[in-house]
């Protein structure tokens, strides 16, 4: 099969493979649109099985941050970059030679943080271009916006089955609990949820324990949990075919991007009474507040506009049920009504 035959490339604009010898830089930058405006998503550092599993990711992220500065109206395109690396080989060195490789697209993608990499990380990439968002001295850390914008979603999924959006005695499991899944357990403790959590960083799963006196399981073990609402905040793809006869919860909502491994997952989780939030549209509240940095950053401002996705959600939902269609199958609609409409 060739490039352009995959199923993730779905057109991409742009696809450019990038080494460093000197700094161990590996990494692959995807556009997937520029139609309404520069292609802005962020870089994820990870040990990929092979540099097609890199690829299919970066397409696949790429094509995602398109539908979701669509749906969130940011004006934005989409893109991502993925560089392909363990943790411990990562170097300031290393994200500036990123810097250059983002500098070279000419402004078509704008980079940010995401799984793997830090703040101080894209101070370092800045060093080398101006091609970059949620700086600390601009927007700074999104991870605070993406679990706001997933609570407050959480909190229309259950209005949605329920009638009332209170989580007081609701149980979540919520699968990864670093930047993001930290801040979501936050907002749930704080709203009376019960908390179930698995991580692969004891760090990560001692801080919740500690702050929110939450229960840890196996990361195997996430899935069949006797839960409300299953979040996954992760890596995405874990709702498969293996993983979704074994889940208990109603409601499916988390900050993790690509959480359906095939589009037909989206089709099985309504035909097993699950609500699904579409991940693009629950988890946009980091490019939300990114997008504020164009006209004078406010934090306020910026936050009020990431709990609207309660709003958008909950529309969602009720024409998705009017219809009787799969979540996301609508909100890939939506997209591309958008895309198509510019």
């Amino acid at each position: 099969m060739s490039f352009f035959d995959l199923n993730a490339f779905d057109n991409h604009e742009e696809v450019a493979y990038f080494s460093d010898a000197a700094t161990g830089l590996k990494a692959i930058i995807a556009v997937h649109s520029t139609k309404l405006g520069p292609a802005v998503g962020g870089c994820r550092l990870w040990r990929y099985a092979d540099d097609k599993e890199a690829l299919t990711d970066a397409l696949r992220l790429s094509r995602g941050m398109t539908y979701k500065n669509a749906v969130a109206g940011v004006g934005f395109g989409g893109g991502k970059a993925v560089i392909i690396a363990d943790r411990n080989m990562k170097t300031p060195e290393m994200m500036q030679a990123f810097g250059r490789a983002v500098a070279r697209i000419g402004g078509r993608y704008y980079t940010a943080e995401d799984v793997g990499i830090t703040p101080a990380d894209i101070a370092e990439v800045a060093k080398e271009t101006n091609f970059v968002a949620g700086l600390e001295h601009t927007s700074g850390d999104p991870s605070p916006f993406t679990a706001t914008g997933t609570f407050v979603g959480i909190q229309a999924s259950v209005k949605h089955l329920t009638g009332s959006d209170s989580l007081e005695g609701k149980s979540v499991a919520v699968q990864g609990v670093g930047h993001v899944g930290y801040y979501l357990c936050k907002h749930l403790a704080n709203a009376g949820a019960k908390l179930i959590v698995t991580d692969v960083n004891q760090a990560n799963l001692n801080r919740v324990v500690n702050d929110f006196s939450a229960t840890v399981v196996e990361p195997a073990e996430i899935y069949d949990q006797e839960v409300d609402i299953y979040a996954p905040c992760a890596l995405g793809a874990t709702l498969n075919s293996q993983t979704l006869p074994r889940l208990k919860a109603k409601i499916v909502a988390g900050c993790a991007n690509n959480q359906l491994a095939t589009p037909d997952i989206d089709q099985a989780l309504t035909d097993a009474g699950i609500l699904y939030a579409p991940d693009y549209v629950i988890n946009a509240g980091g490019i939300i507040n990114i997008s504020f940095e164009r006209s004078g950053y406010c934090a306020n401002k910026a936050n009020t506009k990431v709990e609207k996705i309660y709003d958008t959600l909950s529309t969602l939902y009720q024409r998705a049920s009017q219809e009787n269609r799969p979540t996301g199958e609508l909100a890939d609609q939506l997209a591309q009504e958008i895309l198509a409409a510019k």
